[in-house]
C-alpha cells in the first residue's frame, strides 16, 4: 500500500486498482475474495501505509447445472421457486458453481450489473429453505427490485427461537450491518434501518415458534434480529447454538407482490419442508400452528 493511499476505503481502493466498480468490489470485500494481510475487513476499513492486499478474482462467467429445485411460478417475465435448505443463491466464495443461479440460467434469468447474480433480486441464506422471485430480464429486475426498497414486496417466514416468554406481537426496529470488529458477522445496532415484525404462534417447554414478517431485507436480518433480543433462532451455528444433525430452523413460507409487467397480485406459499416438521415435533409442536 502506496503512501499515498493510506486513509482510503478499502472499497474505493480495490476498485480502482483493479478496475471494477465500487459495488463489485464491496462484493469481493464481503464474499471474502480481498483480504488485507490475510485478513477479512468490512469495505469501509481505511488503508494503512504497509497493508498488503491481496485479491482472488473470480473466473468470469456462469454454466448452467442440473440441480433440481421446485418451481412454484414461471412466465417470461419471472420465476418463483422454493429454495431447497442447503442451496446456496448464486456464485461467490467458496462457492463457484452449484447455486441456485446455475440451476435456473437455462430458464433465462437475466437482470442486474453483477453477471454472477442475474435476475437475483433478493436472497435467502444457503440452509434457509422457502420462496424466492428470480427476474428474467432487466425490466422485471428493475422494477422488482424497486417493488422491494419501497416495502411492497409481502415476505413471510416461519421460525423456531429458543426461549419463551415473548408477546403475542412484537416489532424489533434496530439497525443491522457488518459487525466492526469481525466482519464475517452481521450485528444489531450498525449499519442501515431494519425492522422485523414477530407473532407468537406456539410455545413449549423452551421454545416459541413464530411468524416473522421482514418489513426490509438486510442480510441475515431474522436471525441478528431475533438473536439481539436473546431469542436466537433455533440451530443457529452463526448467532445462536448450533444443534447436531439439525439445520437452522428457517423458512420463507409466504412471498406476495404485483407482477411487474401484468400487475396481477401474485401470492404464493410453501410448506414447512419434512426435516423441519420432524424437529419441531421433536421439540413438542406442530410445524404449522395456526395463530390464535
Amino acid at each position: 500500500m502506496g503512501p499515498g493511499e493510506t486513509g482510503e476505503r478499502l472499497d474505493r481502493l480495490a476498485a480502482g486498482r483493479i478496475g471494477i466498480s465500487r459495488s463489485a468490489a464491496r462484493r469481493l470485500i464481503e464474499d471474502g475474495l480481498l483480504l488485507v494481510a490475510g485478513r477479512r475487513e468490512s469495505p469501509s476499513y481505511k488503508a494503512r501505509e504497509g497493508d498488503e492486499v491481496s485479491a482472488e478474482l473470480p473466473e468470469p462467467g456462469l454454466s448452467p447445472e442440473d440441480i433440481p429445485v421446485p418451481v412454484v411460478y414461471e412466465d417470461e417475465h419471472l420465476v418463483v421457486v422454493d429454495k431447497p435448505a442447503g442451496l446456496v443463491v448464486h456464485p461467490g466464495a467458496g462457492n463457484p458453481s452449484g447455486t441456485l443461479v446455475n440451476a435456473l440460467l437455462t430458464r433465462g434469468i437475466a437482470g442486474g450489473d453483477d453477471p454472477d447474480r442475474p435476475g437475483v433480486v433478493h436472497r435467502l441464506d444457503r440452509d434457509t429453505s422457502g420462496l424466492m422471485v428470480v427476474a428474467k430480464g432487466e425490466s422485471a429486475y428493475t422494477d422488482l427490485v424497486g417493488m422491494m426498497s419501497r416495502r411492497e414486496v409481502e415476505r413471510v417466514y416461519r421460525a423456531v427461537v429458543v426461549g419463551t416468554g415473548l408477546p403475542e406481537t412484537g416489532t424489533i426496529d434496530s439497525p443491522v450491518g457488518r459487525d466492526p470488529d469481525n466482519p464475517t458477522f452481521m450485528t444489531a445496532g450498525v449499519g442501515r434501518h431494519a425492522v422485523t415484525h414477530f407473532q407468537k404462534l406456539a410455545e413449549t417447554d423452551g421454545h416459541t415458534m413464530l411468524r416473522v414478517r421482514l418489513e426490509t431485507g438486510r442480510t441475515h436480518q431474522i436471525r441478528v434480529h431475533l438473536s439481539a433480543i436473546r431469542y436466537p433462532v433455533y440451530a443457529d451455528p452463526l448467532y445462536g447454538t448450533p444443534v447436531p444433525d439439525h439445520r437452522l430452523w428457517l423458512h420463507a413460507e409466504r412471498l406476495a407482490f404485483r407482477h411487474p409487467v401484468t400487475h396481477d397480485t401474485l401470492a404464493f406459499e410453501a410448506p414447512v419442508p419434512r426435516d423441519l416438521a420432524a424437529a419441531a415435533a421433536q421439540l413438542g409442536m406442530p410445524a404449522s400452528p395456526e395463530a390464535g
